[in-house]
């Protein structure tokens, strides 16, 4: 196991934020269509964090037109050009599955104030 972390050292991501349960982050990603580039923003609360080290990765969810949306992002992708925390939440567990049976207001995350 020890060699498999030293020779996935050099592939983790140190220029990223410190990524928490709770927190509304903007996930700029980017896509590829054929033979043209583009960056695209995606916004929402993030509900899970999964695994570690390489594989690590998070849930960012958002409702968009009524409809609730998921993507789940490895942490580590080189696709993954910058992420943004928006606003740090005040959460008291480890995943936040249960925001997706709620609607409207009750699906915010409090703001967490430093």
């Amino acid at each position: 196991m020890d060699i498999i972390k030293e020779l996935t050292a050099s592939q983790i991501r140190t220029d990223l934020p410190e990524l928490k349960i709770g927190d509304t982050v903007k996930v700029y990603i980017n896509i590829t269509e054929g033979s043209k580039s583009r960056i695209q923003m995606f916004e929402g609360t993030i509900i899970s964090k999964k695994h570690g080290g390489i594989a690590e990765t998070f849930t960012v969810r958002r409702v968009s037109y009524g409809v609730g949306v998921e993507k789940t992002f490895p942490v580590n992708s080189p696709s993954i050009s910058k992420i943004e925390v928006v606003r740090s939440g005040r959460v008291r567990r480890s995943k936040l599955y249960y925001l997706r049976d709620r609607v409207g207001k009750a699906a915010k995350v409090k703001e967490k104030i430093d």
